[in-house]
């Protein structure tokens, strides 16, 4: 029986799956070993690389997703597909030192850890020759995780890490699954004190493919943190179009000042400016961050998409005023009955703009369906095995 799963989340890494197996071979040799490649329907063909390799090694598996984006929804998706009782996940790009493996796995059982973390935060681990800044940003997300988490993590923000199957059990309807730092997620997913060994690495250099690391990463990350922090009183997705929502604000806020107070405009076609530009500006941000898993390509989607966002947000804009208008004759203090308002409004459309832009329930639906299938099929495959 399979004792460990490696899963690699993949985009567009094709050159680096065949290096990656070699290495895992070598590096694994004496462990019933398999790695699951979870691929976001990479454009330069990392699927089929991954199915080439895998026709004459029945070590290697690939899980090809259409339609679906995230490297943390990805990390749960190769785990559930797997039924073996140690988990690994790595990055797809080499960057991190696979030969230390087998460490992982024999401190997992011999000090009955629920995680072990591949850190570069500890005495033997670095950060390799990243840039200044790329560490600075790195330290940030550390302090910040912080908040969220009791366990004391020198490297929360590591993507190299193993975990044991009956933890992955414990938090597995907990976790959220969204942007790229999935241990975040699943440490502070439980609420009993785990055991949690870390060993240290030495982060190395790419050498093939482009870093996926941009705004949107840390973006997410914010979400994630805000999340926990509310403990999901309120939808992830909802939290991130309200801070969208917030960004635009200040944008409305910034243009409506430079057009009416420098004199340019008049204050009402300064407003109308202000207005249009910010409502771009959201419909952008959260096509490209909120709904990012489910964005839309194409110059037909993005403008037929950027109507109905601008139409929605703008029957959005009437309620708010409406209730507050309402609140206000109640004798509601102006605070809180524009603040009801925007409640409201920001609701009505996050609802609508995610129904008939997104499409968000019938996808999560078949995103669901998609878990479901692949816990299954572990199973079936976990009972088939003598």
């Amino acid at each position: 029986m399979v004792e460990l799963a490696v899963i690699i989340p993949t985009l567009n890494e094709r050159q680096n799956i065949a290096p990656i197996v070699e290495r895992l071979t070598a590096c694994l040799d004496g462990v019933a070993w398999e790695a699951i490649f979870v691929d976001d329907d990479s454009p330069d063909g990392t699927a089929d690389e991954c199915r080439r390799i895998s026709a004459i090694n029945p070590r290697i598996r690939v899980v090809h997703r259409v339609g679906r984006r995230g490297l943390a929804s990805a990390c749960i998706e190769g785990m559930l597909a797997s039924s073996a009782p140690y988990l690994a996940v790595m990055d797809g790009d080499m960057q991190h030192d696979e030969t230390i493996l087998p460490q992982m796995l024999a401190t997992a059982k011999q000090q009955h850890a629920d995680v072990v973390i591949g850190s570069r935060n500890i005495g033997g681990g670095g950060m390799g020759a990243f840039a200044k800044e790329r560490v600075q940003l790195s330290n940030l997300g550390r302090r910040l995780s912080q908040a969220v988490t009791a366990q004391d993590l020198s490297d929360p923000m590591s993507g190299f890490f193993l975990i044991t199957r009956n933890f992955l059990n414990q938090v597995i309807y907990q976790i959220q699954g969204i942007g790229f730092k999935i241990l975040l997620d699943l440490v502070s997913s439980t609420p009993e004190p785990i055991k949690i060994v870390e060993v240290p690495y030495v982060f190395r250099n790419r050498q093939y493919g482009e870093s996926k690391l941009d705004f949107t990463v840390g973006f997410e990350y914010l979400v994630l943190l805000i999340g926990k922090l509310i403990r999901y009183t309120i939808p992830l997705t909802f939290a991130s179009f309200a801070l969208v929502g917030v960004v635009g604000l200040f944008l409305y806020w910034g243009i409506l000042a430079a057009l009416f107070q420098t004199g340019t405009l008049p204050f009402v076609q300064s407003a109308v400016i202000a207005t249009g530009v910010a409502m771009v500006s959201n419909f952008v941000l959260n096509n490209f961050i909120t709904h990012r898993a489910y964005r839309l390509k194409g110059w037909r989607s993005i403008l037929s998409g950027l109507v109905v966002f601008v139409g929605a947000c703008s029957i959005g804009a009437l309620a708010n005023i409406a209730v507050s208008q309402l609140l206000l004759r109640s004798n509601i203090s102006w605070f809180w009955a524009g603040t009801t308002g925007i409640v409201i409004g920001s609701v009505w459309n996050y609802s609508v703009t995610g129904a008939f832009i997104w499409h968000i329930d019938q996808r999560r639906t078949r995103a669901r369906a998609a878990r479901r299938s692949a816990s299954l099929s572990s199973s079936e495959n976990s009972a088939s095995k003598p």
